[in-house]
């Protein structure tokens, strides 16, 4: 519409147009963001089942050595060899198929004398599906799983 002056007003022709493409940046960047924090949340489930075995596994296996064939089994808790365990763990991971599922998998052992409790931790590099400009290219995903050893009678 022209003014008094003859010149014309300017037009908001053309900002609609950005504020659109702001927007579906924003959204964009919103479904890249729940995408890759669903991988990670589901990779920490899966490993946390892995560590979860592992202990276990770790728990029964590092328990039956030649302390309880030289000693008896004690009265309350089972006592664990420190190596029989890592190499339990280690061989529970190559027979799952974990270090297939997980490449780059890593685990460490803890194990306490005191309570015959085994904890292990893994950690794997987790592949994003989606990448959100800003954010780290590579990131790694970690679970811890316990488990004691009792003796029943």
């Amino acid at each position: 519409m022209p003014r008094h002056d003859g010149r014309r007003d300017r037009t908001e022709a053309g900002q609609a147009t950005l504020m659109i493409v702001g927007f579906a940046f924003v959204l964009a960047m919103g479904v890249a963001l729940v995408v890759d924090a669903s991988a990670a949340y589901l990779q920490r489930q899966g490993l946390d089942t892995v560590a979860d075995g592992a202990a276990l596994r770790g728990a029964d296996l590092g328990a039956t050595g030649r302390e309880v064939y030289a000693g008896g089994v004690p009265a309350d808790r089972l006592e664990l060899t420190a190596g029989a365990v890592r190499a339990s763990v280690h061989d529970y991971l190559v027979s799952s198929g974990a270090y297939a599922s997980y490449p780059g998998l890593s685990f460490a052992v803890h194990v306490d004398r005191a309570t015959s409790s085994v904890t292990v931790h893994v950690r794997a590099p987790l592949d994003l599906p989606l990448t959100v400009p800003g954010s780290p290219e590579t990131a790694t995903i970690g679970a811890s799983g316990s488990a004691v050893v009792v003796a029943e009678r």
